[in-house]
């Protein structure tokens, strides 16, 4: 599963992806797709699993979008998630 994370601003996104690197999470910043809307047009994304906001980094979280690969993300249908859970 690939996981694209928005962000309010580009410091919540940078801020985020220093975290997942700490936490041994593979990710990488990137515009955000045009099918995702972001306040900042930064987002990030990990593969195979994401951190789960807490704390501040939770505020900069716009949206998290859950996408399984198998197509384009402009034609394939992205599953959002709470940002506050993490179920997966």
């Amino acid at each position: 599963m690939i996981y694209i994370i928005t962000f309010f601003s580009h410091f919540g996104a940078v801020r985020y992806k220093q975290l997942c690197g700490e936490h041994g999470i593979s990710c990488r910043m990137m515009p955000v797709p045009r099918d995702l809307s972001s306040s900042c047009g930064t987002c990030v994304r990990c593969e195979g699993s994401y951190l789960p906001p807490a704390d501040a980094c939770a505020e900069e979280i716009e949206q998290v979008a859950a996408w399984d690969g198998s197509a384009q993300l402009a034609h394939a249908a992205t599953r959002m998630i709470d940002p506050c859970r993490h179920d997966e």
